[in-house]
Order: C-alpha cells, then structure tokens, then sequence
C-alpha cells in the first residue's frame, strides 16, 4: 500500500464527472416531487436553486486552485478560520452529506430499475451498491470514464424528454397557471438545490487532476452551466406537458413526460434514468472516499484510510466504507428524506467554505484563479437564506 493518488485526470473527463454526478443527482427522480411543492413554478424553483449555486461554485473554482487537494473542504476551512478542528468537522458532514446523496440516487434509480426487471428492491439495492463500490476501487480513471459513458446516456435522455415536453399539447395547468405559492417554492428550493449537487465534489479529486490550479476552476463552471441549462429545459417541459397532480404522485417522472406526449412506452428512458442513478451513486463514492483519505492525514483516528492500493492507485478502505454506509442508508430511508438531509448539510457547508474564503482573500488576495470579493460575499448570503428558508418551510 502507499499514501499516494495518481494523476490521471484531464478536463474532459473532470467536466464530465461533474455534470454525471449532478444530473445523476435527481432529476430523473425529483422532477415531480418538486412540482407538487412548487406546482407550475418548479423551473424557478430550480433557476433559483442554480442561482443559488453559483457563487458557491465561483469559490469552491477559486479555493481548489489555490489548495488542490483531497478532502478540499478540510483544508479551505482549516485555512480560511485557522482551527483545524472545525475543518474536521466539516470534512465529516461532507462524508455523511456524500453518502446520503449517494444513498438517495441509489434508491430512487432502483426505483426505475424494478419496473424494467421484476427484481426485490432490496436485492437490487444490494447487488447495484456491491458493483459500484468495486468499481470505484479498480481505479478513478476507469472509474470516470465509466461514468463518463453513463453520462453521455443521461443527457441524451434528458434531451428527448425536454423535445417530448416541448412537443406535446400544453396541460390545463399550463394554459392556467396559477399564482406563485412563495412557501412551496421555498421548500421546493432545498430540493432542486440537491439536483445541483456535484461542483463541490470535483475539488475532492484535485490530486488527481494533471494540471489543478488550471483545470479545477474550468472543470467546476463548465459541469454546473450544463447542467443548468439541461434543468431548465426538462423542467419546463414537464410541468408544461403533464397535468401537475398525475407529474407529482408520479415516481417515474420523466417517464410519464414521455408517456403523455409521444403516446408510446418510455422503457428505454426507465433504462437511461438507471444509467444516471448508476453515474451519481459511483461519483459520490468516489468523491466520499477521498475526503475520508484526506481526512486521514489530520486525523489519527482517520489514519488507516490514508492506505491506496499500490496498482489501482485508490483508497480502497476508504471506498469501501463508503459503499457499505450507502447500500444501509439506501435500504433504510426515503428519497425525499435523503435529498433533504443532503441539502441541510451543504448549504451550512457552503456558508462555512464562503466565509473561509472571505478570510483568505484579506490576508492574501493572490491566487492562480481568482474571483472578486462579492462573489463568497454573495455565496454566504446565498447559503444562509436558502438554509433559513429550507428548515422554515420544513417546520411550518
């Protein structure tokens, strides 16, 4: 065993690991819970939800070229506050926060995969968490470019929903929307927020980037304006084509899109929306089980996941630690609790990650990528409200 990554990874590879993982994030599964909570208003609940993400992105961009490293939030924190304790706190909340996510993706593509094959969905759990943990560990190059294959099927998918939508006869809802509800829309946010997950992970995989302080910040703002773009899209053109009732109660969304405008059967979307699942659960494990590999150099405790495997170059405890928690939280929790949870987490993640690079910007303003002062200004402000507001519409 040995204490080291290998770099492997260009900007191609980077962008598309990016855009996987947060497509495979929930869209194919979230598209109708975010309707009955923002009805006809769901594609500003997810424009607000990119806004919101923005300015986050535009400081994890500037932090990773300035600390390109595994387990990235640690070391931000750790910099930005001086106290190395609370970048071990946030170092773990990105771990859980990983493995929720994973664990949501996981269960919710199953929830897909069961209506192409009459399988248990605890076995599908199972056996689907198994493969994607021994993937990771083969190694991060196979690893990306597998879920780089997968990714190319998800936007495809997500393209011929949104030409389906965009085709079809516009709904009732559609031709008589009604008033925005401010408090659905607020809960809907935290949501649609957890769809944007994804640009934080890239910095985890900094060390194994060829060239970080120049490819990090590209690889982060081209994964996330794709993946906006591709939301806006979908997202209208589901609540224009399905009654928002029939969109919501629906646990295959896009697949009932589909249904409704062409007339004909959506296996085959059934099918893609597994491959995004399958490319979201293997982006979060990989992501998780670095953070845990960083984790352990400051962290004693943490020590035996620093070990990499000496021919696939990856963290292999680490790797598996994370796939078992995933395959447990899967079988134990629902989506919509699981995407909650994920977004709680990172919001007060980001609002940490913006003030510590507020800190750093006014003891030392140089860096290889760098953004102006209001942006992590912006990205707090952004973070706390979408918090507030979250956990507000959560007790109301």
């Amino acid at each position: 065993m040995t204490d080291q990554l290998k770099r492997r990874i260009g900007l191609p590879l980077l962008t598309a690991y990016g855009v996987g993982v947060m497509v495979g994030a929930g869209i194919y599964v979230l598209v109708g819970v975010v309707a009955g909570a923002a009805g006809i208003w769901a594609p500003l609940a997810f424009l607000i939800a990119g806004l919101v993400a923005l300015p986050s992105a535009l400081s994890y961009a500037e932090l990773a070229s300035r600390m390109p490293e595994a387990a990235g939030e640690v070391a931000f924190v750790e910099a930005g506050f001086g106290n190395r304790t609370l970048g071990e706190i946030v170092g773990l909340a990105v771990v859980v926060a990983g493995v929720i996510s994973a664990a949501a993706v996981l269960r919710g593509g199953v929830g897909y995969f069961v209506t192409l094959v009459p399988l248990d969905p605890r076995i599908a759990i199972v056996a689907a968490g198994v493969f994607l943990t021994l993937v990771a560990i083969i190694g991060v190059l196979e690893s990306l470019t597998f879920a780089a294959i997968f990714t190319l099927a998800e936007v495809a998918g997500l393209l011929l929903v949104a030409w389906a939508g965009f085709s079809a006869e516009p709904s009732a809802d559609w031709l008589l929307p009604a008033a925005p509800n401010w408090s659905g829309i607020a809960a809907a946010v935290a949501l649609c927020f957890f769809a944007f997950i994804g640009f934080e992970d890239l910095e985890n995989l900094a060390e194994e980037v060829r060239d970080p302080t120049r490819i990090m910040p590209r690889g982060i703002l081209l994964a996330l304006a794709i993946t906006a773009v591709l939301y806006a899209l979908v997202s209208l053109a589901a609540v224009r084509a399905v009654p928002l009732a029939d969109l919501a109660a629906s646990e295959q969304p896009l697949a009932l899109v589909w249904e409704n405008a062409r007339g004909t059967g959506a296996g085959f979307l059934s099918a893609i929306a597994v491959a995004a699942a399958v490319n979201g659960v293997l982006a979060q494990v990989v992501m998780a089980a670095r953070v845990l590999f960083g984790l352990g150099r400051r962290v004693s405790w943490l020590a035996m996941f620093t070990e990499t495997h000496p021919r696939f170059g990856t963290p292999v405890r680490a790797t598996l630690l994370t796939g078992v928690v995933v395959i447990l939280a899967a079988l134990a929790l629902p989506v919509a609790t699981l995407a909650e949870a994920t977004a709680y987490v990172l919001f007060a993640v980001f609002i940490l990650v913006n003030i510590a690079l507020i800190r750093l910007k006014r003891r030392l303003p140089d860096a290889p990528f760098r953004t102006p002062f209001w942006v992590p200004v912006v990205g707090l402000v952004l973070a706390l409200a979408a918090l507030t507001a979250s956990i507000w519409s959560a007790l109301a």
